[in-house]
């Protein structure tokens, strides 16, 4: 071992010069960097097996959320067909509703039973049937007379009719009356100087 003080080779074993006293530094221990080397291989070893681990873990814990998040879309979409088919539902029970309304309202309606017509002076005998009925009347009247008129009676005591005085304007005029009854009625149309009349019948069904 050379001293570094006065350069004197001294035997490897010793620890002091023995030309000049100093103390001698011992030389690094062949291999030396081989230890080093070791230990950065051992760090380096260490980090693969932290980050193959974080890698597995995190596998694992990505299975298990998408296992926890399956049933979930599931159920949605059960409760989405449960409210496609609740919605489809109740659009069926609407188009039944409606359906029955529109029947309702075409079984309700005035129905045209007869009508009649005429001019000039004379009478008629007709046989009306039982349930709600409407009597619609007009006439134009021949001009210059008092007595023009048209009227409508019947056995159940409903009657309506239009006429005219001296003074009266020579116009159509109209009248209406309506009438339940649950038998058959017989109505009399008399007419009086008229150029035209008009008598129509219609019954609510």
């Amino acid at each position: 071992m050379k001293c570094g003080k006065c350069g004197f080779e001294n035997k490897n074993s010793a620890r002091f010069c023995a030309n000049c006293g100093e103390k001698l530094e011992s030389p690094p221990p062949v291999g030396g960097d081989s230890g080093s080397g070791n230990s950065k291989i051992i760090i380096i070893a260490l980090v693969i097996v932290i980050i193959l681990l974080v890698a597995v873990m995190g596998y694992f814990i990505g299975t298990m959320n998408s296992d926890n998040v399956q049933p979930a879309s599931g159920a949605a979409e059960n409760s989405s067909s449960q409210s496609v088919q609740s919605s489809s539902e109740g659009s069926d029970t609407g188009s039944q509703s409606q359906s029955k309304t529109t029947t309702v309202e075409k079984s309700k309606s005035w129905e045209s039973i007869g009508s009649y017509s005429g001019s000039g002076s004379g009478s008629q005998t007709i046989s009306v049937p039982e349930g709600q009925i409407m009597v619609k009347l007009s006439a134009y009247p021949i001009k210059n007379y008092a007595t023009n008129h048209l009227y409508v009676s019947g056995s159940n005591g409903e009657s309506g009719g239009v006429d005219w005085g001296s003074h009266s304007d020579v116009e159509t005029r109209s009248d209406s009356f309506t009438y339940t009854s649950s038998s058959s009625e017989t109505f009399t149309i008399d007419y009086y100087e008229t150029v035209s009349w008009e008598v129509e019948f219609y019954r609510y069904q």
